[in-house]
């Protein structure tokens, strides 16, 4: 993600030395390799002195990203969370003791700048669990208007793994201000973008699906146009694939954020 991170910002014109990556590993052998990795590119990055659990020993406490992308391990049931139940990252409230799935969205939103905007890939019981403070944690993150896009993704998109996934996107500030000298984008607070993109993609063999550019280009092309921003389409809605829904609708649904439930049902 960090090497693609500089293709993306190479190929529309960006200056690279703008771009500063800050990431952390804990498995020992991964963090060498994503050194070695970035290295060999020229990419400067800071994956901190040596591996650290992210949740125990966060080696960068104070920084606030403008970007995060983030592939964490899905449904951790041994995560440690009876050694962190006060910690101050926990402010949309304590992660179960059973899984770390939002243990990782509450650490993305804490590192996170006033302006900043979070991209991530969870297993798809994170848009509906009600187990212990799950559903809670949820409402509290949709309340605080922190969820900007949700996009289910179809399964088999893993090799391993034929589990189906889905896409967050979180921003501190939806207001559509400009920043950094960029255009104003859309006003997008008291809403929420949601994308059901579970028939995309082709099967390369009995196991493994694959997304098209063309699918990839669909689901970008749709965020971008109802964010607003500067080149994109108008947006509308798509029945069965997109549609904005108001706040006031999920809360109807119980703070659920599974597309399936906002997008209605295709057409034709």
């Amino acid at each position: 993600m960090f090497v693609q991170s500089e293709e993306f910002i190479r190929a529309h014109g960006g200056r690279i030395g703008d771009l500063s990556i800050f990431g952390q590993e804990s498995n020992p052998t991964t963090w060498k390799l994503a050194r070695m990795n970035l290295a060999i590119r020229g990419i400067d990055a800071n994956l901190g002195p040596e591996a650290a659990d992210s949740f125990h020993r966060d080696l960068h406490p104070d920084l606030r990203a403008d970007f995060i992308l983030a592939n964490p391990p899905f449904n951790m049931s041994d995560w440690g969370q009876p050694q962190l139940r006060d910690d101050l990252r926990w402010k949309f409230g304590t992660p179960p003791a059973g899984n770390a799935n939002y243990a990782w969205v509450q650490h993305i939103v804490h590192h996170l700048a006033p302006n900043g905007i979070a991209g991530f890939v969870l297993a798809n019981g994170s848009m509906s669990s009600m187990q212990s403070s799950e559903g809670e944690i949820r409402k509290s993150l949709v309340e605080a208007d922190l969820v900007d896009c949700m996009v289910a993704l179809p399964a088999q998109l893993f090799y391993g793994s034929g589990i189906p996934v889905c896409l967050w996107f979180l921003a501190r500030d939806r207001s559509g201000a400009p920043t950094k000298g960029a255009k104003p984008m859309r006003d997008r607070r008291g809403s929420t973008l949601f994308i059901d993109a579970r028939n995309a993609g082709t099967l390369v063999d009995r196991t493994h699906r694959e997304l098209t550019d063309a699918d990839i280009a669909r689901i970008a092309g749709t965020y971008h146009a109802w964010r607003g921003e500067e080149g994109a389409d108008a947006y509308a809605d798509v029945p069965g694939f997109s549609r904005s829904a108001p706040l006031a609708e999920i809360r109807e649904h119980g703070h659920v954020l599974t597309p399936g439930r906002y997008v209605g049902r295709r057409r034709g």
